[in-house]
């Protein structure tokens, strides 16, 4: 696994090689996220081992898959988190700081099991539940904008 220093020099390179190719294998890029809460309003939370800061868990989606077929198997692969009801559709983001074609859906999940908590691997460095007022300092500004915008009444932006 990469340490932080080695991560943050990389992460340009990576990204911008996962988007090249995803610019000649896709038109346009679709996300989702889901912003998992618990009984006690914590927020879960993961980090990459490949992009820097804590990040709603969540992906891609594939080709001829829903985004909620994409947000049910992020959830399992990066927390565990098995969806129990249907999650709510918040809000549909313009990621321009990834590329000029990326979008992101992002769902809450109030109602959901994890029976176990995830293991970290190659991609999935860390990751937990929050409360509001303890969020990691290295949360990323999107991701702290969506928590406002959902759980605390920001003005909601169509720009991640």
């Amino acid at each position: 696994m990469l340490n932080d220093r080695s991560r943050r020099l990389l992460e340009p390179f990576i990204r911008h090689g996962m988007h090249t190719y995803w610019r000649f294998a896709r038109g346009m890029t679709l996300g989702v996220r889901g912003l998992v809460l618990d009984g006690d309003g914590r927020v879960f939370l993961v980090k990459h081992s490949y992009v820097n800061g804590w990040h709603l868990p969540g992906g891609g989606v594939e080709t001829g898959e829903t985004s909620l077929e994409a947000l049910v198997r992020e959830l399992q692969e990066e927390g565990n988190i098995l969806i129990e009801e249907p999650p709510q559709l918040f809000g549909v983001y313009f990621n321009h700081r990834i590329s000029r074609r990326d979008h992101v859906l992002v769902y809450v999940v109030r109602d959901f099991r994890q029976d176990q908590a995830p293991v970290p691997d190659n991609e999935i460095i860390g990751h937990g539940f929050f409360a509001l007022d303890q969020l990691p300092n290295d949360t990323t500004a999107g991701t702290r904008a969506r928590i406002a915008e959902i759980l605390l009444g920001a003005p909601v932006s169509e720009r991640w």
